[in-house]
């Protein structure tokens, strides 16, 4: 699935499926101590967190009991999961081949637990069948576009909770994210400062660059033309964690959605201090990129402030997925590439990561 074309529809469930539907409903709680879904690390949630409701888009969803057998319907909702003791018994894959679909950066939280189930999204929603055959006794939605009809069907035989209403789709912060899902596995201290301790590398990495306070920057990738991520997309929170300004008139050109192509008449909007670009690789792309007149004569180019990130590896996958797990991972190189090509010296050179 393209990673600027993520919204889901659901175009319809055959009777086979609200068969299984049926029979998850009669079982889709399991209090056993030995669930491949018990926490793979750390104290699981006392029993007087429980219960917890937690509101979202499509009203409000009570967990009961603490869940033992997690499902992630929302593309980086494992992180926070993993990152609070848990291993889902299946999480959803977006990007990257892992195992799991658990990144480089999550794979110590796995522990010795046994590799979540991995389900695929090809655009017309969760895979149904596939969730309920996991007897899933809660279903995270967080980071996700699910409908109103998919949130339905899906709570037929498991709690859901569905994106929140106060963000676009795929919209939600890191913090708001891991806030959530930490209220509903019981934990929503831990969840707190483990908030806190992510927040706490940004507020480092402001305090050694404040430069970045005083520049603008965007998020784009070349997808069906330019695609520039607004101000609800986790890789422009990203920007502006690290205190950047984004584009004026980002959201109003862009609409109500995490992003959006531009036409070449609004070429101007990617001439900021620092316009980072998510790209296939980080030769023939950018080549191809600066051949387009209208952007290569920009002064962001001419004066170097560009940052280029591989779209497949593992440095592009951590900045889409944007998660309290990934993000350590990424400032660690992001950094470094965002002083370079701020620092106002057109000789300056934006190193690539080693790794």
């Amino acid at each position: 699935m393209p990673r600027a074309q993520r919204a889901t529809r659901l175009t319809g469930l055959l009777a086979s499926v609200l068969l299984i539907v049926g029979a998850a409903a009669a079982c889709g709680s399991s209090d056993s101590d030995t669930d491949p879904g018990s926490s793979a690390a750390g104290k699981g949630a006392t029993s007087s967190a429980f219960p917890v409701t937690v509101a979202h888009k499509y009203g409000s969803t009570t967990i009961k009991s603490e869940p033992k057998r997690i499902v992630t319907v929302g593309l980086t909702d494992q992180d926070a999961v993993l990152a609070l003791g848990k291993v889902p018994v299946g999480t959803t894959k977006w990007l990257g081949d892992y195992k799991g679909a658990i990144g480089p950066w999550a794979q110590d939280k796995l522990g010795t637990a046994a590799a979540p189930t991995v389900l695929t999204d090809t655009g017309t929603g969760p895979q149904v069948e596939k969730i309920a055959a996991l007897k899933p006794d809660l279903v995270l939605a967080v980071y996700s576009a699910l409908t109103k009809e998919q949130y339905e069907t899906l709570s037929k035989f498991a709690p859901v909770v569905a994106q929140p209403k106060e963000y676009n789709d795929y919209g939600v912060p890191w913090q708001q994210q891991t806030e959530i899902i930490g209220k509903a596995l019981g934990k929503a201290a831990e969840a707190t400062k483990l908030v806190d301790g992510v927040e706490a590398g940004f507020a480092t990495a402001k305090q050694e660059h404040p430069e970045f306070a005083k520049a603008t920057a965007v998020m784009a990738t070349p997808y069906e033309g330019t695609f520039v991520y607004g101000s609800q997309d986790t890789r422009s929170h990203l920007l502006t964690d690290l205190g950047f300004s984004l584009p004026d008139g980002l959201d109003k050109l862009i609409g109500d959605t995490f992003g959006a192509n531009i036409s070449k008449e609004r070429t101007d909007l990617l001439d900021q201090d620092v316009a980072v670009w998510i790209l296939t690789d980080t030769t023939s792309a950018v080549t191809k990129l600066h051949a387009d007149k209208l952007y290569g004569d920009l002064n962001v180019v001419k004066q170097g402030r560009e940052v280029f990130i591989p779209e497949t590896s593992d440095y592009g996958n951590a900045v889409s997925l944007s998660t309290l797990l990934s993000i350590p991972y990424v400032l660690e190189r992001l950094v470094p590439q965002l002083a370079a090509a701020v620092d106002g010296k057109t000789a300056t050179k934006v190193e690539q990561p080693a790794s």
